[in-house]
């Protein structure tokens, strides 16, 4: 879980630096939970009972009990090309998690997440993250042959490199090299949200390439560019709202990224309330409790406000 204070203060010194943070921030904040840049398919397209009850064991941090609800959506639909996209951010998050990724010293400042110190990732989760995305993505560009406009597709093909670019960033350390799979997930939410205005979930991936750009310094947003976004800090928010209001699978996550949002713009008391919502939707999460914790003494001590 992010340290929201530090976070909320962090600047990078260098275009180096300020890179690979945005690149690091646009999938990892990705999730404490899951990755950023998932949306929910249309009213009546496929069964979700699976797929809800999966993303409510990993909100509450049950990798274990999310893929026993994938493994049984993949077996009832293995055409779907959404179930294997799925398994690779679990599969990915419950590494992420094993590591102590996840962990808020390891986002205490961005030099953790660019020293090249190596990490132990074990290779058989590698291995089946890697070949979950193989699956998801080969079903769905076999489907946007055909039909270049169908939604679940592109959709998936949002999430898998929203996973590639986690992976590549958090795990193997290779931060610059994970802005393609960024951009690449950026522009299939882009394509997502232009086919239906309504795939509310499509907008958390914008809002915070919105904010993220639109708080890097301008030298940097110069040379790091993503298409379809602006770098507007209040255009980021708004999405960001949107989706913690409209949002399906990724309300919750939403709701995660207001937290540090709020923080940053020196509204931690919002910061607070967020967490203490999340915290009592899901119990079993531990991470966000403990950050509920450290806001809440924070505000306490008067050392809560960003940038006091």
């Amino acid at each position: 879980m992010l340290n929201w204070h530090r976070f909320a203060k962090e600047r990078g010194s260098s275009l180096i630096e300020c890179s690979a943070s945005m690149a690091r921030r646009c999938g990892l904040l990705g999730m404490i939970t899951i990755v950023g840049c998932m949306a929910a398919p249309a009213v009546g397209e496929r069964p979700t009972t699976e797929i809800d009850n999966a993303f409510a064991r990993l909100y509450n941090t049950d990798f274990r009990g999310a893929h026993t609800h994938l493994d049984r959506y993949v077996a009832a639909q293995p055409s779907d090309p959404l179930g294997y996209a799925l398994r690779a951010s679990a599969h990915l998050f419950s590494e992420l998690d094993r590591l102590g990724i996840l962990e808020s010293e390891f986002f205490a400042d961005d030099k953790r997440i660019i020293e090249k110190k190596k990490l132990r990732p074990d290779p058989a989760v590698r291995q089946k993250i890697f070949e979950a995305i193989g699956e998801a993505q080969a079903r769905a560009t076999k489907i946007l042959a055909d039909h270049p406009d169908d939604q679940n597709a592109i959709f998936t093909m949002a999430v898998t490199h929203g996973v590639t670019m986690d992976y590549t960033a958090l795990v193997e350390k290779k931060q610059l090299s994970s802005l393609g799979p960024a951009k690449r997930a950026n522009g299939y939410a882009q394509q997502l949200i232009k086919l239906n205005p309504k795939f509310y979930d499509a907008y958390l991936t914008t809002g915070l390439s919105e904010y993220l750009l639109g708080s890097l310094p301008f030298y940097v947003r110069w040379f790091v560019r993503f298409d379809g976004v602006d770098g507007s800090k209040n255009q980021g928010i708004e999405n960001l709202q949107l989706v913690a209001r409209s949002g399906h699978y990724l309300r919750p996550f939403a709701k995660i990224l207001l937290a540090v949002v709020y923080l940053r713009e020196k509204q931690p008391q919002e910061t607070r309330k967020l967490l203490a919502a999340l915290s009592a939707e899901y119990p079993e999460n531990a991470l966000l409790r403990r950050e509920l914790a450290k806001v809440s003494e924070h505000i306490e001590s008067g050392a809560g406000i960003a940038g006091k």
